[in-house]
């Protein structure tokens, strides 16, 4: 794990910038996933703070949310749920119509028996700008009589979105300095500036 001597959030200086314009996110947290120490660490971090019984069931949201999701579910040793984007599952689904950090029209879907009413779902995404996806998940979790035992992802903007669901449920995110969250907030982390890729 990360050496003592490094700030709690070491890892998130791992992330890489966009490079190829305003239609796609601003960051890349996934290039952080290829360090197996920042990967282990993130996981641990974003799990430290749900005991064993907290949680029965680990969802995932398409399709980021499925790396980071699996990984706690193992972590956690728990199943694993994907909650996939409209149109990919095969069998009878619940479905919500949601805006994404884009403003793009988009439908999110699980499949209609993805959990027994009173089941503890944790759900996971890579990260939450304006809450579109994550506010749509919890919503066919909460329609199935899920509970939502918490939201965990590598971060989670300030926006209006992300404060309601900060407000609401339990969220668990990397970011542990106002710092960080600002350069989050701002879109713009002080890192970038040294970034190199591989």
């Amino acid at each position: 794990m990360a050496n003592d001597k490094r700030d709690p959030d070491w890892y998130l200086a791992l992330m890489a910038p966009n490079t190829k314009g305003p239609e796609f996110c601003w960051l890349d947290p996934t290039a952080m996933y290829r360090n197996a120490e920042a990967f282990q660490q993130c996981v641990a971090d974003l799990t430290k703070a749900f005991q064993p019984d907290e949680v029965d069931l680990v969802a995932g949201i398409d399709a980021t949310g499925f790396i980071l999701g699996g990984a706690i579910a193992c972590h956690l040793k728990k199943g694993f749920l994907a909650i996939r984007k409209y149109g990919h599952l095969c069998v009878d689904v619940d479905d919500v119509r949601f805006k994404d950090y884009s403003k793009k029209e988009k439908r999110l879907e699980i499949r209609k028996d993805a959990f027994k009413p009173g089941t503890k779902v944790l759900i996971v995404d890579q990260w939450i700008e304006t809450g579109g996806n994550m506010g749509a998940a919890v919503e066919l979790v909460e329609r199935q009589q899920g509970i939502v035992a918490g939201i965990a992802c590598v971060c989670i903007e300030e926006t209006e979105g992300g404060k309601r669901l900060m407000e609401k449920y339990k969220c668990v995110s990397s970011v542990v300095s106002r710092e960080i969250q600002d350069q989050v907030n701002a879109k713009n982390l002080e890192s970038f500036k040294t970034y190199k890729p591989l």
